[in-house]
């Protein structure tokens, strides 16, 4: 289980990234596309970059897995999990609505969560068995009596494949109208775990878009799961709900079907 002097580390990867991203936001940077046609841009090397060179110095029996330099160490039972900029899109647009993602794995299971805008300044953590924080307040997510008063997010349509959107367009019918609410990426789940949203549902998740994410928002009461309401792993198959009141589970499990 994570310690106080793992979240210790954590937020300040945390605040390496930061570092390394401010000053090229609405900036000047370089930016590709990568195989898989996502981009990615000078800041979100540097930020993972500099990530890595302290969990080298300070973890070097740990694994790391991490969007742009992949996987160290991949059999070790503590995988530090990071993505340096989720929601590279909106770092791109401008829009201060992304994260930067910091997630410890133990033995497949994400064990503490870190979201970081670096530039609003604003940071949820999460550890198995402890509160939820945001910017060292805790958190708690809100009780949703009925799905048609829901708020909902998700990243893009674009996202969901032809038998994915099919189960998503059946829980969009079912929350309230005119509260669906596109873009954010990681910066959703935070919102959901201090209590301003009540649903994310998305799809084509990497283990480092959801792992940090699983701590955060059950720290703060709600609940995570694939699409079958199954707990998140590192096998989970990128299918993912986030839920702030659990007892609306099976009302979305049903209206996905």
């Amino acid at each position: 289980m994570p310690n106080s002097s793992d979240l210790t580390l954590a937020n300040r990867l945390a605040d390496a990234a930061g570092a390394a991203i401010r000053p090229l936001f609405r900036g000047q940077w370089t930016e590709e596309r990568k195989d898989d046609r996502s981009f990615v841009t000078e800041a979100d090397r540097a930020a993972e970059s500099a990530m890595r060179a302290i969990l080298e110095s300070e973890r070097p029996e740990d694994g790391i897995h991490g969007e742009e330099y992949g996987k160290t160490r991949e059999g070790a039972a503590r995988q530090w999990v990071l993505d340096p900029i989720d929601g590279t899109t909106s770092f791109i647009a401008g829009r201060p609505i992304f994260g930067t993602l910091i997630a410890l794995v133990q033995d497949g299971w994400p064990v503490l969560g870190v979201i970081d805008q670096p530039i609003l300044k604003e940071r949820w953590a999460g550890r198995v068995g402890h509160p939820t924080t945001f910017n060292g307040d805790v958190v708690g997510c809100r009780p949703c009596l009925e799905l048609s008063d829901a708020v909902m997010g998700a990243t893009s349509p674009h996202m969901f494949g032809e038998g994915d959107a099919d189960a998503f367009m059946g829980l969009a019918k079912g929350v309230a109208e005119r509260k669906i609410v596109w873009g954010g990426d990681c910066y959703s789940y935070g919102l959901l775990a201090s209590g301003h949203m009540d649903i994310v549902c998305e799809a084509d998740l990497k283990l480092y878009d959801f792992a940090a994410l699983v701590p955060v928002v059950e720290g703060a009461g709600g609940i995570m799961s694939d699409w079958q309401g199954n707990p998140l792993d590192a096998q989970s198959d990128g299918r993912v709900l986030a839920l702030g009141d659990a007892a609306r589970l099976e009302d979305v499990l049903e209206a996905m079907t």
